[in-house]
């Protein structure tokens, strides 16, 4: 797994220019698929750590992180929270960034209106509840440079070109999903339903009986 890890991290950081990035894209869709056959095969299960050193403001900022190639599910998974960072500031850049990772289909109303909906009453503290270091006693304040976990199960890829992908948050007890769909003419994966939104432990700054 350590082995796994370091060679996409390497390849992730070597993508500095358009070649780089469409080589490195190549080989990362080909470990993880490998990586996804053997998970199949074992049953078992499989996590990753993404880092970021700075959450991107912009559309084009975040079309540019090496993670946004769309060749690897699991930093699609990662991405799809990256996005959603921006939903309280600046709610139509967050939703073209999720839109990019939508691909095909971008946000129906509906969708829009669920998201809406999920932070309401100042809810926004669950976005940062997947960061690492984030916890109900620190009001869900993340430790830096900004690190989501992604991990799949035995049951993850039950169906062909579909995945079901999990973030872990501080404030759940068990890590919550992400659905995502391959796309076979380009071999990227899109962003298909946000499924961890849910309510957490609040924070303690909002918590009457902390």
């Amino acid at each position: 797994m350590g082995l796994f890890n370091s060679i996409l991290t390497s390849l992730g950081r070597s993508a500095t220019s358009a070649v780089a990035g469409k080589i490195a894209g190549k080989a990362i869709e080909k470990s993880v698929n490998q990586k996804v056959d053997e998970i199949k095969k074992t049953a078992g299960s499989f996590s990753r750590t993404f880092t970021f050193q700075e959450l991107p403001t912009t559309l084009e900022a975040f079309k540019a992180l090496p993670e946004a190639t769309l060749v690897d599910m699991y930093a699609v998974a990662a991405l799809s929270l990256v996005a959603l960072t921006r939903y309280e500031a600046d709610r139509d850049t967050a939703i073209a960034m999720l839109n990019y990772l939508k691909g095909p289909e971008e946000l129906s109303n509906l969708e829009i209106q669920n998201l809406n909906d999920r932070f309401m009453d100042g809810k926004f503290y669950k976005v940062n509840s997947f960061f690492g270091g984030a916890t109900p006693e620190n009001n869900y304040t993340p430790s830096q440079p900004f690190t989501v976990e992604v991990s799949s199960n035995a049951y993850s890829f039950e169906n062909e070109g579909w995945a079901v992908l999990y973030l872990k948050s501080g404030g759940a007890d068990n890590p919550r999903p992400v659905r995502l769909r391959m796309k076979p003419s380009t071999s990227q994966w899109f962003l298909v339903e946000i499924q961890y939104l849910g309510d957490i432990r609040q924070p303690v700054a909002s918590d009457k009986w902390a």
